[in-house]
């Protein structure tokens, strides 16, 4: 049982890892004039040595070697470092590209995804009020393909690669930490050759901008790690019902960046489409809050039936180990 200072604690972390999550988008467009690119290749680099360092002071390498004899997660990791380099350079692209907007609706509606992979690929089932709001997801898609004039690409594809990258990263089954160590060493060799080839064809831009730009780029890491560490420290304090409702501060933070910041347009339609999202969003969180609650009362339920029935057969006990004790075998 988690003490009241250790889940404040873990609220805490959980804000302070949405939080960076959700103010991302202002460090982009620092790195200008490097393209999303060379701003994601520099972030394998750069998170490989800062996770290291980090395992290097935690003591944390145990884990290495049972993993070298695992083929199989061995290949896992390789898929998984795939699908989060798909999601980080598009998120990259989106931000500097001035779609921020677009990007903030792909995490909105990736817990809408992941539940319908969880149908499709785990033949899950789907209480009514799932159904629901993945239907209203649905219909949001189709009102903001209206208003962009075109299926908002951006969003579908860093939903479905993010729900793809959890959905492995559950059969993976290592701490975050560790696991983006693995992801990034696979990344690691073929982000680094991808920054000599730029250097040697005059395209990068680490050489050329000063020190204050590779610090920039250097930050990277930083910028990947931290986050990571506090949702690790959030979620070993925390339900994970509270960590399901912070998950929502990222997105938020980026739309109301994409508003009020990037001053990007938002049409009639456009916030149709959202609204649509986040009644899906809160008809899902209603939903999931409404179940734990059931399966806590259940729970005690359960123990306080446990409970009962022991009582009556302590007592039955008790005559005979009465008896038991008056024995010349118990007083010897």
């Amino acid at each position: 049982m988690k003490t009241e200072g250790e889940q404040r604690a873990g609220l805490l972390y959980g804000i302070g890892a949405y939080g960076m999550w959700g103010l991302v988008p202002l460090y982009w467009p620092l790195l200008r004039p490097a393209d999303a690119m060379e701003i994601l290749a520099h972030r394998m680099v750069w998170s490989l040595g800062v996770v290291v360092i980090t395992l290097l002071v935690l003591r944390r390498w145990a884990w290495i070697r049972e993993l070298l004899r695992q083929p199989r997660k061995l290949a896992l990791i390789a898929v998984a470092a795939s699908t989060i380099t798909v999601n980080w350079g598009v998120y990259i692209w989106a931000v500097n590209s001035g779609r921020v907007l677009e990007a903030s609706l792909g995490y909105f509606i990736n817990p809408l995804v992941t539940i319908a992979m969880g149908v499709l690929l785990l033949k899950e089932r789907l209480r009514a009020a799932q159904w629901a709001a993945v239907g209203i997801a649905v219909g949001a898609v189709l009102v903001l393909a209206v208003g962009y004039g075109r299926p908002p690409w951006i969003s579908l594809i860093l939903a479905f690669s993010f729900a793809t990258y959890g959905l492995v990263k559950k059969k993976i089954n290592l701490g975050g930490l560790e696991s983006l160590a693995a992801e990034t060493a696979v990344l690691f060799l073929p982000a680094l050759g991808y920054l000599v080839w730029l250097s040697a064809t005059g395209g990068a831009t680490i050489g050329s901008r000063g020190a204050g730009h590779l610090a920039l780029l250097a930050g990277t890491g930083l910028i990947t790690a931290l986050p990571l560490i506090c949702f690790g420290a959030a979620a070993i304090r925390v339900p994970l019902s509270m960590l399901g409702l912070l998950q929502y501060l990222a997105p938020v933070f980026q739309f109301l960046l994409g508003i009020t910041y990037f001053h990007e347009e938002m049409p009639v339609e456009r916030w149709a489409g959202f609204a649509l999202v986040w009644l899906a969003l809160s008809l899902l969180t209603w939903d999931a809050l409404r179940t734990a609650h059931r399966n806590r009362a259940e729970a005690q339920r359960l123990k306080a039936e446990a409970g009962q029935r022991a009582e009556p057969e302590a007592e039955a006990e008790a005559p005979s180990a009465a008896s038991a004790s008056t024995s010349p075998d118990a007083r010897a």
